[in-house]
């Protein structure tokens, strides 16, 4: 069924304003980009919870020309997956029960998280004829295949791979969050290349990443600043390696000048609390989920940056905290295969290193090598931030999607 006069694009996700997670910003940063260049948008997501500082958020608003509307839905533990699981499903049901308001748009944007959400946006397409754009930021089941949360040749499995068959031959246009990914979904999703686009998420750059004394911070005033700090941010969980960095942190536990710094969430976030209070390691220091200032500061205070995940995921996915990391301009450790996209960059512009996963001794020695190598580190630190503006500069990856909009809405325009 078509209508006449609709609304241009509607983003069906998760997480949105005004919650700080990446899986919220970046969305909601796109939809404020097109209505800000003339485009009708809307919105319909979850109804905010632990990444929202706001206690009372309406469930129908309009914010910078975007008509959100909210669902709310279980929220059960994450630390287990029955309790994801009952979450993305209760997730799911409820956005099936505001599926009409989708209706009154010509295109629907609809992301991989939870990654049977695109189910609704398919079904919406059959229902009210409107276009279809899949943004993979992962691509199931084969992450959670080589992440051990599914087996290879497991039901699950099967019927996924079934549903992606149907949803890459409906999908109107994919974006692939890199290049790495945009092959892979070419070679194992039979997706011709005209179809598909490399748009990389990106960060809000601070004009002035400059370094901040440590004294003057809340969190870390504590820190000298002779010491080097190596800074873990973001995401450490079930697609990360932390095997390599916790055996590197312990080969560098009794070196009082380098400090280490782990914030964010993730299941394996709770190994690194508990390699600290077991081990009594000194110069280790968790934190929680950071944002706004607190992350700000520990941007600048930090020496160096350290991006990670396990063996066997090249194409499938982009820890999206890196672009942060170029953002401010420090050296990247990057423990992952040397082919993927964001290790490409560093190799390729001599921004940091890249570490083949398990060599924690290679990782502790560059580490080593960036705190008593000045001149090093900071030729590497200025062209990390080359590697930011060429490329992860939030206007430049936003024009991309806004060039993609307009394609689809002319070809709509001219059928």
């Amino acid at each position: 069924m078509k209508r006449e006069n609709k609304r241009d694009v509607v983003f069906l996700c998760q997480y949105f304003y005004p919650e700080y997670v990446s899986s919220a910003t970046l969305p909601y940063d796109t939809a404020k980009y097109l209505s800000e260049n003339g485009y009708t948008v809307g919105a319909l997501c979850g109804y905010p919870g632990e990444y929202c500082n706001s206690a009372n958020v309406p469930i129908d608003e309009n914010v910078n020309g975007i008509h959100i509307r909210r669902v709310k839905y279980l929220r059960l533990g994450r630390r287990n997956k029955v309790g994801r699981c009952v979450n993305f499903l209760s997730f799911v049901i409820a956005v099936i029960c505001h599926i009409g308001f989708l209706k009154d748009y010509k295109i629907i944007m609809v992301y991989s998280n939870p990654p049977v959400l695109p189910v609704i946006a398919m079904l919406a397409k059959k229902l009210f004829g409107s276009k279809l754009v899949f943004v993979s930021y992962d691509v199931y089941p084969e992450i959670a295949v080589q992440s051990g949360v599914m087996g290879e040749n497991g039901i699950f499995t099967k019927l996924f791979n079934l549903y992606n068959d149907r949803l890459f031959r409906v999908a109107d246009s994919v974006v692939a969050v890199c290049e790495d990914m945009k092959d892979y979904l070419q070679k194992h999703r039979n997706v011709k290349e005209s179809k598909v686009a490399s748009i990389p998420n990106w960060y809000e750059d601070d004009k002035s990443p400059n370094r901040i004394p440590r004294s003057a911070t809340r969190l870390f005033s504590d820190y000298g600043e002779d010491d080097f700090i190596v800074s873990y941010l973001g995401n450490l969980g079930t697609c990360q390696d932390a095997d390599t960095l916790i055996d590197a942190i312990r080969l560098l536990k009794n070196d009082g000048s380098v400090q280490f710094i782990f914030a964010g969430h993730g299941n394996k976030m709770l190994r690194i609390k508990e390699l600290k209070e077991k081990e009594r390691i000194s110069n280790l220091n968790v934190f929680e989920f950071l944002h706004g200032k607190d992350f700000s500061d520990v941007l600048k205070i930090s020496d160096c940056y350290i991006v990670s995940l396990i063996d066997g995921l090249y194409g499938l996915c982009a820890p999206s905290k890196t672009y942060s990391y170029f953002m401010a301009g420090r050296p990247v450790m990057c423990v992952m295969d040397e082919r993927t996209e964001i290790a490409q960059d560093i190799i390729r512009n001599n921004a940091g290193f890249v570490v083949k996963n398990g060599d924690s001794k290679v990782l502790a020695e560059y580490i080593k090598l960036l705190k008593n190598d000045k001149d090093m580190a900071s030729l590497m630190s200025k062209n990390s931030r080359k590697i930011f503006l060429n490329k992860y500069e939030k206007e430049k990856c936003l024009k991309q999607y806004h060039s993609l909009i307009a394609q689809l809405l002319s070809v709509q325009k001219a059928a």
